[in-house]
């Protein structure tokens, strides 16, 4: 039975963040990107913080039951308020400054930015990540056709390569994850 997927609301965030904490936890960047110290409960709130963006000016999706999420950014996005940005700096703590010096590459024309997804442990492998995922870029697809996106696991590769995204580079981090992919499409699935 396909998963049925719907616009999130302000009502689904605080689930959303606590699914995107759960999907992250073990994660190679956010596990890089955040102190060791407060870490389930920072990766929370930063889930939260994000989502609250992306539903503010972007588009947010989650699957009925709320086990799946993804987040989308148009490429004009605004960058979140400094009140925002100065609460993501203290959940980062020391790790903002390695942050701050990343130069990833940016995608070469104008394109969303599927931000995050993430699926519950619990019910990963059932296609909700891909549910989640593919409802976005077919609403994406109705306007502009180019979404990019990062990943630090390799397996994640597979799984947006089956939704129509290719490798455009990969960016090695000192004592980071053990490499960034950046991967981006121009037309969707």
């Amino acid at each position: 039975m396909a998963a049925k997927v719907r616009h999130a609301s302000d009502e689904d965030l605080t689930a959303a963040a606590c699914v995107l904490a759960a999907a992250f936890g073990a994660y190679p960047w956010t596990r890089w990107a955040i102190p060791e110290e407060g870490y389930a409960q920072r990766l929370e709130r930063l889930q939260y913080l994000y989502l609250r963006h992306a539903l503010t000016c972007g588009l947010v999706f989650v699957d009925e039951d709320l086990h799946a999420v993804a987040a989308f950014l148009p490429p004009d996005a605004p960058e979140p308020s400094p009140g925002v940005q100065n609460e993501v700096a203290e959940l980062h703590g020391s790790r903002i400054a390695a942050l701050a010096d990343l130069a990833l590459p940016q995608p070469a024309e104008p394109a969303w930015n599927l931000a995050t997804v993430g699926v519950d442990p619990a019910y990963q492998g059932a296609g909700l990540g891909t549910a989640v995922t593919s409802a976005g870029l077919a609403h994406i697809d109705q306007e502009v056709g180019a979404v990019a996106l990062e990943t630090s696991d390799e397996r994640n590769v597979r799984l947006y390569g089956a939704l129509g995204f290719d490798v455009t580079a990969t960016t090695l981090i000192a004592d980071g994850p053990h490499r960034s992919f950046d991967v981006s499409t121009t037309k969707n699935p």
